[in-house]
């Protein structure tokens, strides 16, 4: 079972990961945001879905 400290640096760890992006390069985050604005529904869900997927086998992999 996850601890509340646990899922707070889990937490703080995604929130560093997203900023590392538009930290360094923000015009490359501004052109990857305007390419997923014109994805449709379909395709947005289906890169959440890989990208969480992928997360949970990661997950699994590092238990």
């Amino acid at each position: 079972m996850l601890s509340v400290n646990e899922l707070l640096s889990a937490l703080a760890l995604v929130m560093v990961i997203e900023g590392i992006l538009p930290f360094l390069s923000p015009r490359t985050m501004r052109s990857y945001m305007l390419q997923m604005s014109q994805m449709d529904d379909r395709s947005l869900r289906i890169t959440g879905l890989v990208a969480m997927i992928a997360g949970v086998i990661l997950l699994y992999i590092v238990k």
